[in-house]
């Protein structure tokens, strides 16, 4: 299986990173799709489903059939947060295979349809193998819609990039934090800043003040592992108007969601004569399938002759949505690479072999799980 996979890989890395997708780009996710689409299975029966989030394309569920037991589901996105003026298609930089979306996530994607294509021919061992890919991952605020849809599956691989131990072993993600986007509103009032400033009120020092207090509830050593960064302030239209509006984004990440909601309240309805307002944008699930896992990872391990490690990671995923309903959950099974959301973007070209051979054994595992 991961022979096949592999030697297949970096051709269609090349077409698939070709296409230039930021999220929420219609066409660019049209295009991706039906790279995606053409690359699947003939056995696979293709679905377009409504996106998670509006005004977006269609994602994309690809089926396979069996005669067996037991229901798989793969996971991937096409979407990117790179946009089409700073797009780079696929070059080779020595080890480097360097373009948009190698690493987030389309070299995965990439191994998941290789997956997808290797499980058709055994169809006797399994019910059902779906593949979702999404185009909303990157920038998502809305609801995630396909939790629902695959209810009653036995098993969830995603296939976010993977990574190494300190000791070089395989490792997978089987644990993430919670994230979650805070945006603080600040109500001012306007003024003339140069003939009557203090007739305003100044929403921009009140968002400087806000940050403040989301900032001082970092504690990434603390119980829950918390981060509260602020990461986008705007305010005002002029340079000689005291500013009366703005608005302040803050990434924050926990490992249990709830710990959110003290940053949040830490908030004041006034600052400095300004009215604040403070609503999450979004709220992921943290996801800890640890437990679950073990047993699967070490038949992995057997069928690799090889360790595959468990490990954790602070990013959000898409698994992490699935692993309350789907407890085996396994998520980096991606090729290993780095810089990710950069111009510099890459993946490791021998990561695309030895990354199929860890999600090979993977599903080898899970078919012979009894």
């Amino acid at each position: 299986m991961a022979g096949s996979i592999a030697a297949r890989a970096e051709r269609e890395l090349r077409s698939l990173v070709g296409v230039s997708s930021p999220s929420g780009d219609v066409l660019g996710a049209e295009e991706a799709m039906a790279v995606a689409e053409a690359l699947a299975p003939e056995e696979a029966a293709a679905e377009r489903v409504p996106c998670s989030s509006p005004e977006h394309a269609p994602d994309l569920v690809l089926r396979l059939k069996g005669t067996g037991g037991g229901r798989l589901l793969l996971v991937g996105h096409v979407d990117t947060v790179v946009p089409h003026r700073a797009h780079r298609p696929l070059v080779e930089e020595g080890e480097h295979l360097t373009g948009s979306g190698t690493v987030d996530m389309k070299g995965g994607v990439v191994l998941a349809l290789g997956v997808l294509r290797a499980l058709a021919t055994r169809t006797a061992e399994f019910a059902e193998a779906a593949l979702l890919l999404v185009c909303d991952e990157e920038w998502r605020t809305a609801p995630f819609a396909h939790v629902a849809r695959f209810e009653g599956f036995d098993a969830c691989l995603c296939f976010e990039a993977g990574q190494l131990t300190e000791d070089d072993e395989d490792a997978v993600v089987v644990k993430r934090k919670a994230a979650g986007t805070l945006r603080v509103r600040a109500h001012g009032r306007q003024a003339h800043s140069g003939s009557a400033p203090d007739r305003g009120v100044n929403a921009l020092l009140a968002l400087a003040q806000a940050a403040q207090l989301v900032a001082a509830h970092h504690a990434p050593r603390g119980n829950h592992r918390l981060t509260a960064v602020p990461t986008v302030v705007r305010s005002g239209d002029a340079f000689n108007v005291v500013p009366a509006e703005g608005e302040l984004i803050s990434d924050l990440r926990a490992d249990d969601h709830h710990a959110f909601e003290a940053v949040r309240a830490s908030i004041p309805a006034e600052l400095g004569g300004a009215r604040m307002e403070t609503d999450m944008l979004r709220v992921w699930p943290g996801m800890d399938s640890r437990d679950f896992t073990s047993g699967l990872l070490a038949r992995t391990s057997e069928a690799l002759g090889r360790r595959v490690v468990a490990a954790g990671r602070g990013g959000a995923s898409d698994a992490s949505h699935f692993a309350a309903s789907i407890p085996v959950t396994v998520d980096g099974l991606g090729p290993r690479g780095g810089g990710a959301h950069a111009p510099h973007e890459y993946i490791l070209r021998d990561s695309l072999r030895s990354r199929a051979e860890v999600a090979a054994a993977t599903v080898h595992a899970w078919l012979r799980r009894d």
